[in-house]
């Protein structure tokens, strides 16, 4: 059950009312390797302290609470915020390519764009969380834990139009390379949820946990919000060059073309271990079984922050060199990514390995499950390795604006190998949830196989030149064509 954190969650920002200008010069594009620290940090903030804060909030208020809270948290996240992150995702190789040809009214138009869509695509999905108690139980939820995880959504429902406009600000800043405001944002969030929700607690019950997010996504949203207008708008910055509200029919066709297949990769992957959870508590000791698997996943979020944060960079820095028309430095950042992800892969599973006698006990005091962790740990560090050049594989296509073939990829090695084979062995040959994640790991090497031969026949001088012609800005294209037929017209005169 990988919970996909929604970006901005538990993000926060300087205090952008009053901001000296050494700190605003200061903030640039920066080099690759810093960007990756920075990433690897916001990430690793993201997926560590609030949730911990969450869930034991709600384990204060009993076993009730802590399983509605569970069971809202999850559908929330399936049905809502990675759906609005996977829409946002279409942002970076738009962005990135923008920014790359220095066309700042793409930027600008795009981000309006992000915004208004997912907003769009937000009353759906609150319409969809209103009715999540009937919902639930026709799936055969018991009916006060479903009315407890109704109440928690319906608190939450303003979250949904914060992280409408909270995305596309983060993919407008990350895909600039400006990620020291989104840093310090994290760091400042951090210690904001907590005083916050301690502070509702005092007059509230269960709805502290749901508004505690949203009300500091909401200080967040504002702030980097007035910190892109107030740097944009400083002497020199780039808010004059406009673009804000010059959305075509094209820009519009382009966008929401990117925006299916992002939504459908990030959905595909991440659906993909809620289906294994769900297997897992039909194992014959389900109850031992996914206890296991959650403190096996628990350790598992950490080391995914991490690939979180490569794959964004190598997003990020291959639409930008693809923008600026430079296929070798573009092929250079792929594949050093790659490279890298290789080397963090073989690390984190080596982390996983030797955490896998200390994890269980820190969770539980069954034997059963302290031997299941130790066993099952070992298998998922092999997981670990392959899924860290995965993720990086699934950031170079999406920088080159080609996420469909990261959807061929998870159909293929997720839903059309790993979970029938995993099925199989759990169940037909009785290896148990050994047997399920033996075919997990089956279908994730499959899936980083079918991205690395897309990366590898990547055609990098004809995507440079096809995403420069895209991102470049059409007037100045227009004003040069003129300007040499003009030129033309007179020589022959």
């Amino acid at each position: 059950m990988r919970f996909f954190f929604k970006s901005g969650t538990y993000q926060t920002s300087v205090n952008v009312l009053i901001i000296p200008s050494w700190f605003l010069n200061r903030i640039k594009p920066m080099s690759y390797e810093h960007h990756c620290y920075i990433c690897l940090f916001i990430h690793f903030l993201k997926l560590s302290t609030p949730l911990t804060k969450k869930f034991a909030y709600a384990l204060r208020l009993g076993d009730l609470s802590l399983a509605g809270a569970k069971l809202s948290f999850t559908f929330a996240n399936v049905t809502g915020f990675s759906v609005l992150n996977g829409l946002s995702g279409a942002m970076e190789p738009i962005c990135g390519q923008a920014f790359g040809a220095k066309n700042h009214k793409l930027l600008h138009k795009t981000l309006v764009m992000s915004t208004s869509f997912l907003l769009l695509v937000s009353i759906p999905i609150s319409f969809l969380w209103l009715n999540v108690d009937k919902i639930l139980i026709t799936c055969g939820q018991q009916n006060d834990i479903s009315t407890v995880a109704k109440k928690y959504l319906i608190y939450l429902l303003p979250d949904l139009a914060v992280t409408s406009f909270l995305c596309p600000l983060k993919a407008y800043l990350s895909t600039q390379n400006v990620t020291i405001p989104i840093m310090l944002s994290s760091t400042l969030a951090v210690a904001l949820h907590i005083p916050i929700t301690m502070l509702l607690s005092l007059t509230k019950g269960l709805e502290v946990i749901s508004m505690a997010y949203w009300i500091t996504d909401l200080i967040i949203m504002i702030l980097l919000a007035i910190y892109v207008m107030i740097v944009e708008n400083r002497k020199g910055g780039e808010w004059k060059e406009g673009g804000w509200w010059e959305q075509g029919i094209l820009d519009w066709v382009r966008l929401l073309k990117l925006c299916g297949p992002c939504c459908l990769t990030t959905c595909l992957e991440w659906w993909c271990y809620e289906i294994l959870v769900l297997f897992t508590g039909r194992l014959p000791n389900a109850k031992q079984a996914v206890g296991i698997i959650a403190i096996v996943l628990n350790f598992d979020y950490l080391l995914f922050s991490v690939m979180l944060s490569l794959a964004t960079c190598a997003s990020v820095h291959v639409s930008n060199e693809l923008g600026a028309d430079s296929p070798a430095p573009a092929y250079r950042a792929a594949y050093v990514s790659l490279g890298l992800s290789i080397i963090f892969g073989f690390l984190g599973g080596s982390v996983m390995a030797w955490a896998r006698g200390i994890r269980g006990p820190l969770f539980s005091h069954d034997k059963g499950i302290i031997r299941g962790v130790k066993k099952i740990m070992l298998l998922m560090a092999l997981i670990v390795v392959v899924n860290f050049p995965l993720a990086v594989c699934g950031g170079i296509v999406r920088g080159t604006a080609r996420p469909w073939l990261g959807i061929y990829a998870n159909i293929g090695g997720f839903y059309l190998l790993a979970l029938p084979l995993g099925v199989i062995l759990a169940f037909k040959v009785h290896l148990g949830l050994v047997g399920l994640l033996t075919g997990f790991m089956v279908g994730v090497v499959i899936c980083l196989a079918l991205l690395l031969v897309f990366v590898a026949r990547i055609d990098w001088v004809g995507e440079a030149k096809k995403a420069h012609m895209l991102a470049c800005n059409q007037e100045e294209v227009a004003d040069d064509r003129k300007n040499s037929s003009m030129a033309t017209e007179n020589g022959s005169c």
